[in-house]
């Protein structure tokens, strides 16, 4: 699964904080979940979409640069400083995420009902309409729609977002909140120009919702080896989920034919290979 994650030409990645418990000290500390995300599908594409997790003891940036070490194409991910090194040299090339700039501006909106994010979150939502609609078309179609519709709102907003800046405070929250894709902008429009680019991360974010439930049953991993044993799991169901299939069904029907199922024709195992022939629901 990872060596089809990482193959992709694209990919989105993210990471969560999950408590692993320190040994001899009888608190946990906290490590990290990598995930990157393999989902071609908005685009058109038909390769089978698959995540991989990867488990960490720090959030130090070696790990994200160890883990592409052999990725070359489009990194989807958030603004987190240790992916910035990765885009170094252009073998990565970085892509922004939408979500997360209007986010902010929907926090502000909440607190203090701010007209200001209120109608930055209305032309946010103008580009992600364009989105919904062209979900599922060739990279050909969404190109040519995204420059017909969308590159006209994007430089409008530009233009706005620098107008709106100039009368504001520096240190205002509204200010920061604008600064966030300005400085970005460039990764943030590069969906324009490449119809395979999503417009946001949500595919990693989705990724990672099974996690944060899983935190609230386990409550923290027992040990490194467990951590990385938890990564595996996550792997192997999050991608059964990508392909339809119900993931507790298709663990079953895994572990009750593995011990003696030749290697070499292991790929049949694959959540994607068990899609092509079964229902989840005959699955087992």
């Amino acid at each position: 699964m990872r060596k089809h994650v990482l193959a992709a030409n694209k990919l989105h990645a993210d990471d969560t904080p999950v408590p692993v418990l320190a040994p001899g000290m009888g608190k946990t500390k906290t490590a990290r979940l990598w995930t990157y995300v393999r989902d071609d599908r908005p685009a058109g594409e038909q390769t089978p979409p698959a995540v991989w997790f990867a488990y960490s003891e720090d959030r130090k940036g070696e790990h994200p640069k160890q883990h592409l070490s052999n990725f070359s194409g489009v990194l989807q991910a958030d603004g987190y400083a240790s992916f910035h090194h990765l885009y170094e040299g252009g073998r990565i090339i970085e892509a922004a995420c939408w979500a997360h700039v209007r986010r902010k501006f929907y926090d502000i909106q909440v607190a203090n009902g701010s007209a200001i994010a209120a109608e930055a979150i209305e032309r946010i939502g103008l580009l992600y309409v364009i989105e919904r609609e062209i979900r599922g078309n060739s990279v050909d179609i969404r190109l040519e729609i995204r420059q017909a519709r969308a590159r006209p709102l994007i430089d409008d907003l530009h233009r706005w977002f620098n107008k709106t800046l100039a009368g504001l405070s520096r240190k205002s929250d509204t200010a920061v909140a604008i600064r966030y894709p300005l400085s970005r902008w460039r990764a943030l429009t590069g969906y324009l120009d490449d119809g395979s680019i999503e417009m946001d991360n949500s595919a990693a974010e989705r990724a990672l919702r099974t996690v944060a439930l899983g935190r609230k049953n386990y409550l923290f991993t027992g040990s490194n080896t467990g951590g990385e044993h938890a990564a595996a799991i996550y792997t192997v169901l999050g991608t059964a989920k990508l392909n339809g299939l119900d993931p507790e069904l298709y663990l079953r029907h895994v572990l009750e034919r593995i011990a003696d199922h030749p290697i070499n024709r292991i790929h049949q195992l694959l959540p994607w290979s068990m899609a092509a022939t079964h229902s989840s629901k005959r699955l087992g």
